[in-house]
């Protein structure tokens, strides 16, 4: 194991001019397609709360930052295409991470998270898979709606989410995501229509953690 001044963190990557330019170039392809926000704020985001889910649960500050690594990189391969890009998104990863000396254990988990991040057919067993499952499907948002968006129930449902929390009680045994919806522009069940996989792949992450998984939109426990 290599000293730990030495290691790889997502702070060094993020300042990388080549993962940025990967996360960008990314975000550009998905607006193009007509995606919402994808890009180094989503990812900056997902990479923060992937870190603190597991440094809520008590895991130790290097599994916290691998968290944090693979937040930041989870979505990288989408300058690739939006088919398949988390496989992508790992390979690149893969040559990254390797690049810059990180240990091959290290490099397996976080490319392992960032293949299993959107999918029911590969389920976030591993810590740091089911901390960024639950980091990304969390990022509800109006911020995240594009200005010339054509506002399909995606983009209604993104642009009706005021707030979204992500709150983990360790010592419940509880991760519940906290989400305001102005029923104005979205309805409850449309947010069911179009995220009912994603609640169900935080459900499973949830448990793999150790936790039980709740939804509450406007104060309502509706899981």
């Amino acid at each position: 194991m290599p000293d730990e001044t030495q290691l790889v963190t997502a702070q060094e990557l993020l300042e990388d001019p080549e993962v940025r330019t990967y996360v960008e170039k990314s975000d550009t392809l998905l607006e193009q397609i007509g995606y919402t926000e994808h890009g180094l704020r989503h990812t900056g985001l997902v990479s923060r709360i992937a870190g603190s889910v597991l440094e809520e649960l008590g895991a130790s500050p290097r599994r916290c930052e691998l968290a944090r690594i693979a937040g930041l990189l989870h979505d990288v391969g989408n300058f690739m295409g939006r088919q398949g890009h988390t496989l992508a998104g790992a390979i690149l990863a893969f040559e990254l991470l390797g690049r810059r000396g990180m240990p091959a254990e290290e490099v397996a988990d976080v490319c392992t998270s960032i293949a299993h991040h959107e999918t029911l057919e590969l389920v976030p067993t591993l810590d740091i898979a089911a901390a960024v499952t639950l980091a990304d499907k969390s990022d509800v948002h109006y911020t995240r709606v594009r200005a010339q968006a054509e506002f399909d129930i995606h983009d209604r449902i993104n642009d009706a989410a005021k707030s979204s929390y992500l709150r983990v009680d360790a010592s419940a045994h509880k991760i519940d995501l906290e989400i305001a919806i102005d029923t104005g522009k979205g309805s409850v069940m449309e947010y069911f229509e179009i995220f009912l996989e994603r609640m169900i792949m935080c459900r499973t992450a949830a448990n793999n953690l150790g936790c039980d998984f709740g939804l509450y939109i406007n104060d309502t426990k509706l899981q």
